[in-house]
């Protein structure tokens, strides 16, 4: 056995040794190399601590084949893809492991050349992989609606208040009948008292029964202080109006 040929079997044995099930012979038929010696695919994926990419989704076959005088001159080598690698990517990384074995001369490199391959393919697959990752965070933060509304103080507060409870007076006056705001004080009922004797629904329509007398019309009335809301209550409703307020002009803007 000539030096060449020792050396050669002392790498396959250590490739053997730390590669285990990634590092196998295959028929010189199928390796892509024009050569009848002895040929080995080794399963190449890139580099395990890339935590953000999963290796599986790509995998490399790096094939090579011992020359006569290697290590002095390069060992032959072909690429493929097992999984995930289109055919220019291929072309690229074939042409870089050559230029890089034609560097590494005078000493066994195939492990050096899966090193390099676990890295291109790295830098590769997982710049495009981060690129993917950069865009969809991109397109969360566009989907995040930032309210800009008019910011809340006691004065926008109480201007508000004001406003509001005009409002409501208003509308308890809408559900009144005309005789309980005209009747004497004395004979009027408090807002709590009309709507649950349920008049309320009524409306002030008077009630009329067959062969009695019509009745006298009971005045009633609202006491606002049986209604005035709680001020925490009437600061949330504020609040959720304005926010919806700033949700709608948002909208309208976009």
């Amino acid at each position: 056995m000539t030096d060449y040929a020792q050396e050669q079997e002392m790498e396959l044995e250590a490739l053997e040794a730390i590669l285990m099930d990634d590092f196998k012979e295959i028929h010189s038929g199928e390796s892509g190399l024009n050569t009848s010696n002895r040929c080995f695919q080794i399963i190449v994926t890139p580099q395990d601590d890339d935590a953000e990419f999963e290796s599986t989704l790509v995998q490399l076959g790096l094939i090579f084949s011992h020359t006569e005088k290697y290590p002095d001159e390069p060992p032959l080598l072909n690429v493929r893809s097992l999984r995930g690698i289109h055919t220019e990517d291929l072309r690229i990384l074939k042409e870089k492991l050559q230029q890089e074995a034609s560097e590494n001369l005078g000493m066994a490199m195939i492990y050096t050349l899966v090193t390099s391959a676990k890295e291109l393919l790295s830098e590769q697959f997982g710049q495009d992989s981060n690129t993917e990752n950069v865009e969809a965070e991109e397109a969360e933060k566009e989907d995040i609606v930032v309210p800009h509304g008019e910011p809340v103080t006691v004065e926008t507060f109480l201007a508000w208040r004001e406003k509001f409870e005009a409002e409501l007076a208003l509308e308890r006056a809408k559900l009144m009948p005309e005789s309980a705001l005209t009747a004497p004080k004395d004979k009027k009922l408090t807002g709590r008292q009309w709507f649950e004797s349920g008049k309320a629904a009524a409306k002030g329509a008077a009630t009329v029964n067959e062969g009695s007398d019509e009745e006298d019309e009971e005045d009633i009335d609202f006491d606002d202080d049986d209604f005035e809301d709680d001020e925490e209550d009437m600061l949330e409703h504020y609040l959720a109006e304005k926010s919806d307020s700033s949700s709608h002009s948002l909208r309208r803007a976009n």
